[in-house]
C-alpha cells in the first residue's frame, strides 16, 4: 500500500528535507500547502498546491501530514491535524513549551494517531559514528562531551527564525539537535548552567548559547555562535581510554540542497578529509575512523513502519519533551544566573 503525505509548508525544509526523504521512504505526495507553487510543481510535478492548512486537512487522500511551517505554528497545526484524523510529523521544535508537548502527546493518544518529531540529526554520519564508538566502548567511560555548531551568519535576516516569537532563536533551532543527541547518548542530565545571549547587531532573539550540564562524573558542554568564521571541532569526546575528535558537518543537507536524492550511492558519505580521529591516551596513537553513512531517510522509514504495523515512531513526543524541558531550563538558568536541577523529571508525559 502506498502511504500518502501532505506537506504543510514548502520552504527550505519542505523542499529539501521532507519531500525527498518522504519519496525515498515510499510515500507519495499528493498535495502541499505553500504560497510559492513553483518549487513544489518543479520538484513534485503533478501535485496539488493548496492555499491553507484547512484545505489539506479536509482531504481524504492524505494519511500523514508533515508540518514544516514556522515554529510558532507547529503546535496548533499539529493539534488540528491530529483532530482531523491524520498521522503527524512535526519539524523541530515540536513546540515552544513542555506543556504544549504534553497536550499534543495526549491528543495523539486520544485520537489514536501517530505523532513523530523530525529530529533528523540522530542519523548524521558523525553522530552515528560516535554512537557506535561509545556503544563498542572504544573510548572507555566518557568523562567529558563537547559539541558545537558554530556558523558565520553576522547579518540578521528578515526570516521568521530571527523574529522575537515563542520557539524562535538558536536554542530552539540548532540547540534542539545538540540537546537531543545528548539525551540519546546519556539520558537526562542531572543539572545545567546556561548562558543564552544575543550578540549580532539588530538581533532581537537568542543567537548564541553556552550550556554546561552534568550527570555523575560526566560533564557536557554545548555551544553555538553565529559569529565564528572557523567552525572548529564539531565533537570532542573524552573517555578513560581514548578521545574522539571530529570537525565538519554531515553532508546530507548540502547534498539535498544541491539536488542529490537520498537513494544515490554517494548520499550521506563523508569526504575523507572530514573523517574523525581517535586519540589513545596511553600511547598518543592517532587513528582515523571510517565513518558510518548518514541516513536521514531512516526517520521516514521508521514513520512508515509505525503507521503500517502500529509500532513506535522513531522520535516520539516524549523524546521531544525532554529536549524542550532542557531548553526551558537553559533559558531560566541564563535569566536567573543560577544552576537548574533537572532530576527527578516532572511526570507530565507518559513514557
Amino acid at each position: 500500500m502506498t502511504l500518502r503525505a501532505g506537506i504543510l509548508g514548502f520552504g527550505v525544509a519542505g523542499r529539501y528535507f521532507h519531500a525527498p526523504l518522504l519519496r525515498a521512504a515510499g510515500f507519495s505526495i499528493p498535495a502541499v500547502v505553500t504560497s510559492r507553487p513553483e518549487p513544489a510543481q518543479e520538484y513534485l510535478g503533478d501535485v496539488d498546491v493548496l492555499g491553507s492548512a484547512d484545505e489539506l486537512l479536509a482531504r481524504d487522500d492524505i494519511d500523514l501530514v508533515v508540518i514544516s511551517s514556522p515554529s510558532t505554528l507547529h503546535a496548533p497545526q499539529a493539534a488540528a491535524a491530529l483532530r482531523a484524523g491524520k498521522h503527524v510529523v512535526v519539524d523541530k521544535p515540536v513546540a515552544a513549551t513542555t506543556l504544549e508537548v504534553t497536550d499534543l502527546e495526549q491528543l495523539a493518544d486520544r485520537c489514536k494517531r501517530k505523532l513523530a518529531v523530525f529530529h533528523n540529526r540522530r542519523w548524521d554520519s558523525d553522530f552515528l559514528t560516535l554512537k557506535k564508538l561509545i556503544e563498542a566502548d572504544q573510548l572507555g567511560a566518557i568523562n567529558s562531551y563537547h559539541a558545537r555548531w558554530d556558523r558565520f551568519r553576522p547579518e540578521v535576516s528578515d526570516r521568521w527564525r530571527d523574529r522575537d516569537e515563542p520557539g524562535h532563536g538558536i536554542l530552539y533551532d540548532l540547540g534542539t539537535h545538540l540537546i537531543d543527541q545528548v539525551v540519546v547518548l546519556f539520558g537526562m542530565p542531572e543539572w545545567l548552567y546556561a548562558n543564552a545571549f544575543t550578540q549580532r547587531d539588530r538581533s532581537v532573539t537568542v543567537d548564541g548559547f553556552e550550556i554546561l550540564m552534568g550527570k555523575g562524573k560526566l560533564r557536557i558542554t554545548l555551544g553555538v555562535s553565529l559569529l565564528t568564521a572557523d567552525g572548529g571541532y564539531r565533537y570532542r569526546v573524552n573517555g578513560a581510554r581514548a578521545s574522539y575528535l571530529k570537525a565538519g558537518l554531515d553532508q546530507q543537507e548540502a547534498q539535498l540542497r544541491a539536488g542529490a536524492e537520498p537513494n544515490e550511492h554517494f548520499f550521506g558519505v563523508e569526504p575523507a578529509e572530514q573523517w574523525g580521529t581517535l586519540v589513545y591516551g596511553e600511547t598518543g596513537q592517532r587513528q582515523v575512523v571510517t565513518p558510518e553513512t548518514g541516513r536521514w531517510v531512516s526517520f521516514y522509514e521508521g514513520v512508515r513502519e509505525a503507521m503500517e504495523h502500529d509500532r513506535p515512531v522513531p522520535v516520539s513526543a516524549a523524546d521531544a519533551y525532554d529536549t524542550i524541558r532542557i531548553i526551558e531550563a537553559a533559558l531560566t538558568s541564563s535569566a536567573m544566573g543560577c544552576r537548574i536541577d533537572l532530576q527527578p523529571a516532572a511526570p507530565l508525559v507518559s513514557r
